[in-house]
C-alpha cells in the first residue's frame, strides 16, 4: 500500500491543504455539522457533480481550521480519483486505512472520509465495522450518488446509526453568491436557464457548457445505470429520460410514457419502462411527486409528477424555449421546497389539484405556481384551489408577475426568490 499512500498525500491534509474549496455550501455545512462528535454515519447522498465532494472538503477544512483537529486524524478517500484505482474492495481499503494510521502513528479519534464509497465492492463491512468499534473513536462520512446506497439489509443493519443529507446543485442564493450578483427577476431567469451545477459555471461558452452537460449525462446513464443494471436497451432509457424532461411538472404514469413509446412504433412493455425510470430515480437526476388525496390524506396510485435535478439537463440538451418558462418556475419551486426540508406532493381535493402539499415534522404549506396571473380565470383557479381548502395552515401562490397582488383571505403572493 505504500505506492498508494505515496499517490494520495496530495488528497489528504496531512501535510498542508491548499486545494479548492469552491464557494461554501453554508446551509449544508450548518446541517451536517450538527450531527458531528458522535458515532452517527454521516451519509451525503445526490446527483453526480452536485457539489458532495465539496462539501466533504469543506467539512475537513471546517475540522481543521475551526475546531482545531489534528490534520494527521482526518482520512480521505474519493474514489473518483486515480490515484485510488487500486482500492476496489473493503479489504483494500482497510489495508491502506492500516497502513495511513501506522505511517502517520495517528492516534485518537480519526475522522474517516470515503467519497463515492459504492464504487468500492463490500463497502458496508468496513463502514459497520469500524462505527461499531468500540476500542477506538472513528467518526465516518461517506458520499454516494444512488440513492440505494443504504437499503434493504444495509439499511435495517445500520437502523438507527446513520443520518441521511442529500445535496442539490447550487441554488438560486448560492447561484447568485457564486456570480456576485442581487437576486432579483433577471437573476433568476439566468438562473432558470443555465441551471446550478457547480462546474458548470465555470465554463467559458455555451457550446462548452452543452458539451460539459452532455457528457455528465452520459456518465449517469453509461457508467451508473448500465454497469450496475443489465439495461438492455440504451435508446429506450435515453428516450424515458428525454421524456421526463420535456414534461416536466406534467401528471403522467408509466402506462401513459408506454402508450406514448408505441405511437412512436416503439415497442416496449410496462415492466421495462417502470425499471428504467427507477433506474432513473435512484440516480437522482429526477424526482418523482405522488398525489395526495388531502380529504382522504392518503397517497394516491397511477399519475405522478417528475421534476428535474437541474434544469441544465433540458435546457442544454433539448432547448430552451420561453413557453417552457412555467414549467421551469414549477421545478423551481418543487426543488425550493426540497432544499427547505420539506416532503413534498401533488394535492388532490375533489377534482381540484394543488401543485405541492409541502410537510416538515408538525408544518404544512399548500403552494400554487403560474407564470403569470394575467386573466380572471388564472386568478380563480389559483387562488379558488387554495379557497378550497378548508384549514389554516399557510396558502402561497407563486408567480413572475412584475406587479404584486394583495395577500387574500390569508394566501400570500410571492415572488419565486421570496420562497425560503
Amino acid at each position: 500500500m505504500k505506492t498508494v499512500f505515496d499517490k494520495i498525500i496530495k488528497y489528504n491534509p496531512w501535510y498542508g491543504f491548499d486545494i479548492n474549496l469552491g464557494l461554501e455550501r453554508s446551509a449544508y455545512l450548518k446541517k451536517i455539522l450538527k450531527y458531528t462528535d458522535n458515532k452517527l454515519i454521516k451519509v451525503i447522498v445526490g446527483q453526480r457533480r452536485s457539489g458532495k465532494s465539496y462539501v466533504l472538503r469543506q467539512i475537513i477544512n471546517t475540522l481543521i481550521t475551526k475546531q482545531k483537529t489534528n490534520p494527521h486524524n482526518i482520512f480521505y478517500l474519493n474514489k473518483e480519483y486515480m490515484a485510488y484505482d487500486e482500492i476496489l474492495t473493503s479489504k483494500d481499503l482497510e489495508e491502506l486505512f492500516l497502513y495511513y494510521r501506522k505511517k502517520l502513528n495517528v492516534s485518537g479519534k480519526i475522522y474517516l472520509f470515503v467519497d463515492e464509497i459504492q464504487n468500492i465492492e463490500n463497502w458496508e463491512t468496513f463502514v459497520n465495522s469500524y462505527s461499531q468499534d468500540f476500542t477506538n473513536e472513528y467518526e465516518i462520512f461517506i458520499t454516494g450518488s444512488n440513492s440505494n446506497l443504504l437499503s434493504g439489509e444495509l439499511a435495517s443493519l445500520l437502523s438507527g446509526r446513520y443520518v441521511q443529507f442529500e445535496v442539490l446543485p447550487f441554488s438560486l442564493f448560492e447561484f447568485g453568491a457564486f456570480k456576485n450578483m442581487e437576486v432579483n427577476k433577471g437573476l433568476f431567469l439566468e438562473y432558470i436557464q443555465t441551471g446550478g451545477l457547480p462546474e458548470l459555471l465555470n465554463l467559458p461558452d455555451e457550446e462548452v457548457k452543452k458539451h460539459y452537460v452532455s457528457d455528465l449525462k452520459n456518465t449517469i446513464v453509461l457508467r451508473d445505470i448500465i454497469q450496475r443494471n443489465q439495461v438492455k436497451d440504451l435508446t429506450l432509457l435515453e428516450d424515458v429520460f428525454k421524456f421526463l424532461s420535456t414534461n416536466v411538472g406534467s401528471l403522467t404514469s408509466v402506462t401513459n410514457i408506454v402508450n406514448y413509446f408505441k405511437s412512436k412504433k416503439k415497442q416496449t412493455n410496462y415492466e421495462t419502462v417502470s425499471t428504467y425510470l427507477n433506474y432513473l430515480l435512484d440516480t437522482f437526476v429526477v424526482h418523482q411527486v405522488e398525489r395526495y388525496n388531502l380529504r382522504g390524506k392518503q397517497a394516491l396510485g397511477g399519475n405522478k409528477k417528475y421534476y428535474l435535478n437541474d434544469l441544465a439537463f433540458k435546457n442544454y440538451l433539448l432547448g430552451y424555449y420561453p413557453t417552457d418558462i412555467g414549467h421551469h418556475l414549477e421545478n423551481y419551486v418543487f426543488l425550493q421546497l426540497k432544499r427547505m426540508g420539506y416532503q413534498v406532493s401533488v394535492g388532490v381535493l375533489h377534482k381540484k389539484e394543488i401543485d405541492f402539499v409541502a410537510r416538515k415534522n408538525d408544518k404544512i404549506i399548500y403552494v400554487q405556481v403560474a407564470y403569470i396571473l394575467n386573466d380572471e380565470k388564472t386568478i380563480d383557479r389559483e387562488f379558488g384551489n387554495l379557497l378550497a381548502i378548508k384549514d389554516n395552515h399557510e396558502k402561497f401562490v407563486i408567480t413572475l408577475d412584475e406587479m404584486k397582488f394583495s395577500d387574500y383571505e390569508g394566501i400570500r403572493h410571492l415572488w419565486p426568490w421570496e420562497l425560503v
